[in-house]
């Protein structure tokens, strides 16, 4: 248990620092923050699961076709690792599934 509260106290003091020249509240700051403590602790163990079983396929994907393999390791555990205040306020996206990079078609001689 002590383990968690000290996460949960890492990632709140870890958060993108406050500008005191916007508009929101000092209480929207800290319900965000805490919001996102709290988020990215449920959403976490998700996206390590995610990213474990993304693994194990890619590794089977590799005996067909390692560039696929490699393209589905970074789908897996690519993408957002944690829920920054942003997400949790609406201004940014949470991505649970990371970008792939572009496949090159190779043409027949």
């Amino acid at each position: 248990m002590r383990r968690i509260a000290l996460i949960a106290l890492i990632l709140a003091l870890a958060g993108p620092s406050v500008s005191w020249a916007s508009s929101e509240s000092t209480a929207v700051d800290v319900g965000s923050s805490a919001g996102s403590a709290l988020g990215t602790l449920v959403y976490v163990p998700f996206k390590v699961t995610f990213c474990i079983l993304g693994g194990v396929a890619s590794g089977f994907t590799a005996i067909a076709s390692p560039p696929a393999a490699g393209r589905v390791a970074m789908a897996s555990c690519g993408g957002s690792w944690i829920v920054t205040p942003g997400v949790v306020r609406g201004h940014e996206a949470l991505k649970f599934v990371g970008d792939t990079p572009a496949t090159r078609s190779t043409a027949a001689r």
